[in-house]
């Protein structure tokens, strides 16, 4: 297919690397972002715009992976009838794009993507589409770079999905950054913690996580708990997410 880009960031990049493995082509790199657009647009040997006015209109599939709040500026001027426009969007309805074409839809990659990533992650993609013909382009493209994980997703299941994804990923990050700042100022590598936190990923792939639940809070432990607590005194901060996630498992274990 021939594909235009709009955005330039990181689901952009990995996106338009895994369309262009899986054999398509892309036309063109659209975004605000002069320079990171005419560096993807250099890495594939195509062309890049910077305002709307110049959307290359000979495109099979438009897909838009700006950040939320960007897109209902970035389609108000975008005129495409007959052409399949997607966004990329978990929290945005579709309903956004249905002045720019009637074949519109969504094209939602269930992963955290970054330019700078030197392998692909497999991604999950969700679409969802306004009518048949915009369904079955985008579930084609969608099957071209990630056949084995293609799903249908309306607003509602999205929305959900979504906040799911926070807990998983960006929580969970936040939890590893506060680890690693403890063992920074505690002289600990933390990258002896990197087999435990493998493990634990590891096991989600065959058991539920509350049936994995473990540690001094799971057991009330409270002797280990209260050692602790001392210890971490002098991490005010790491101290106050430790109590609040001990607290939860005491008092409502979901193992």
């Amino acid at each position: 297919m021939d594909i235009v880009l709009i955005g330039s960031g990181n689901v952009a990049a990995v996106l338009g690397r895994k369309f262009v493995a899986a054999g398509h082509n892309i036309l063109q790199v659209l975004s605000r972002n002069a320079t990171s657009a005419s560096e993807l647009a250099y890495e594939w040997n195509t062309e890049s715009a910077n305002y709307t006015s110049l959307i290359n209109k000979e495109a099979d599939v438009y897909i838009i992976a700006v950040a939320d709040r960007a897109i209902e500026e970035v389609v108000a001027d975008i005129s495409l009838p007959g052409k399949v426009v997607a966004h990329t969007a978990a929290a945005v309805d579709m309903s956004v794009l249905k002045k720019v074409t009637a074949n519109y839809g969504v094209f939602y990659p269930l992963q955290s993507l970054r330019k700078d990533q030197e392998e692909m992650p497999e991604t999950p993609i969700y679409t969802e589409a306004a009518n048949e013909e915009a369904k079955k382009v985008l579930d084609q493209l969608a099957q071209s770079i990630y056949k084995n994980a293609v799903f249908e997703a309306d607003y509602d299941k999205r929305t959900k999905l979504h906040v799911a994804a926070v807990f998983v990923n960006n929580f969970t990050n936040h939890i590893f950054t506060l680890a690693e700042k403890y063992c920074q100022q505690e002289g600990i590598d933390f990258s002896e913690l990197l087999p435990l936190i493998n493990n634990t990923f590891f096991r989600l792939h065959k058991a539920s996580p509350g049936s994995l639940q473990t540690g001094p809070a799971a057991r009330a432990d409270m002797e280990t708990i209260h050692k602790h607590r001392e210890m971490l005194g002098k991490h005010p901060q790491i101290l106050e997410w430790y109590d609040l996630f001990t607290e939860r498992i005491l008092k409502s274990p979901l193992s």
